[in-house]
């Protein structure tokens, strides 16, 4: 393990209980700019639709890109059929602009959501009743339009404002941002989607939860997912090397303060769970102990050991204070021990170079 963040859920209240969206945001800027004074690699963020959770993600992370200086901002994950795919790969540029390349943004073809075809209300049109297609193609444009292809034709030299093209030519979307690809994770769920990314060429975020199910742990259900895409990976013939990160569940307890919120939150195993259209799926466990114990644990967690990046889920709605002793807690007590290295020059140790 290389490299730690931390994700967040983004949760919030409505009405007049705390927090609410207004304060949510501020709890997100401001643990990000915490998180990169201790040296956290990577701050990233849920996006979900028509729920009081996180969405839009782009103003928040160019806030925290523009207010710190080494942490990446990331999404896990933007659902690419609520999206359109040029006007993304702009803000995406943008983005990796001003984050001088500390980007790590997570896409794909997104969780079951609360609404009924919810990206219909979004002006988006599928075939497949859960958006597949409509994700996939959006994906291969966005992908298209990011690495600088042309996306429109030139005008008719008498139909531009200003005569900047000759008629005809391709466009490319701007502004570019070159090796972007080299930033971006897809999400997946499925060792066929797994594959798939290596295939596409970007980087692997193996989800939360998994459809793979079996008698495995998810730490083993994981590691078979990310072997697969590095076997899908070196065949394809990719001329950089990719990430994987996983998240999970882990309050490490260092004080009576810690045992007192989270000692009774750990899990032994992991659990199984229906998503809808998915059908069974592989949840992981919440890890909540002593810092020995913690260590221990992840070590034997194949698929921690096998990413290059591990993101935390943790309680942002608890406020500042209390994620930021997380954070801490993890930096200082456990993550040394899992082969960590501080972020201190601007991108987390094992991110490609351009």
């Amino acid at each position: 393990m290389k490299s730690f963040g931390f994700l967040s859920f983004g949760h919030y209240a409505l009405g007049n209980n705390k927090p609410n969206a207004t304060d949510m945001a501020k709890i997100h800027l401001e643990l990000a700019k915490n998180a990169d004074e201790i040296g956290v690699n990577n701050a990233s963020f849920r996006v979900h639709h028509f729920v009081p959770q996180a969405a839009a993600p782009m103003p928040l992370l160019g806030a925290i890109a523009g207010s710190t200086k080494h942490i990446e901002v990331g999404t896990g994950v933007i659902d690419m059929r609520y999206e359109n795919p040029l006007y993304l790969a702009e803000e995406i540029a943008s983005l990796d602009q001003i984050a001088e390349g500390r980007i790590a943004l997570g896409v794909s073809r997104g969780a079951p959501e609360a609404a009924d075809r919810g990206w219909e209300a979004f002006g988006y049109k599928s075939e497949a009743p859960n958006g597949a297609d409509l994700a996939r193609a959006n994906f291969l444009r966005l992908m298209d339009a990011l690495d600088g292809h042309g996306m429109a034709t030139a005008a008719p030299l008498e139909r531009q404002y200003p005569n900047m093209y000759q008629p005809g030519i391709p466009l490319p979307i701007f502004p570019h941002s070159p090796g972007v690809r080299q930033r971006i994770f897809y999400g997946s769920g499925t060792h066929a989607s797994a594959e798939q990314a290596a295939q596409d060429g970007v980087n692997l975020m193996s989800s939360t939860l998994v459809s793979e199910t079996s008698a495995e742990t998810l730490g083993e259900v994981q590691v078979e997912q990310i072997r697969r895409y590095r076997a899908a990976w070196k065949e394809a013939g990719h001329e950089w090397t990719p990430r994987v990160s996983v998240s999970r569940s882990i309050f490490p307890i260092v004080d009576d303060a810690d045992r007192r919120m989270f000692g009774l939150h750990g899990t032994s195993t992991d659990q199984v769970g229906m998503l809808p259209e998915a059908g069974a799926a592989i949840f992981g466990r919440t890890y909540a102990d002593e810092p020995d114990v913690l260590i221990e644990q992840l070590k034997a967690d194949p698929a921690v050991m096998e990413a290059d990046s591990l993101l935390i889920a943790i309680p942002t709605g608890m406020g500042v204070d209390v994620n930021t002793k997380i954070l801490q807690n993890f930096a200082e007590h456990v993550a040394p021990a899992l082969g960590w290295i501080p972020n201190t020059e601007g991108r987390p140790s094992g991110y490609p170079i351009d």
